[in-house]
């Protein structure tokens, strides 16, 4: 899984593997991430991504595919 801004900053790199089980959900993907250490506190909704597209988050993963978890951002 990629993760970008500060979640890369919190984890102190921008990708890490997941272990998640056959029929896995983009949402079960991010509960995963949420459990490592620096990302516990994700209290947002961030957006994912799979395979470069926005994802929903009862969208099914496949092995392989690759998922980013992207925080949201603010801007004026």
């Amino acid at each position: 899984m990629l993760v970008f801004a500060s979640y890369a900053e919190a984890l102190g790199k921008g990708e890490v593997v997941v272990e998640l089980p056959a029929g896995a959900t983009a949402a079960d993907c991010l509960a995963a991430v949420r459990s490592l250490p620096g990302l516990e506190r994700v209290r947002s909704a961030p957006l994912v991504a799979v395979n470069r597209r926005y994802a929903r988050a009862d969208q099914r993963l496949a092995q392989g595919d690759e998922v980013a978890l992207i925080p949201p951002v603010a801007g004026g």
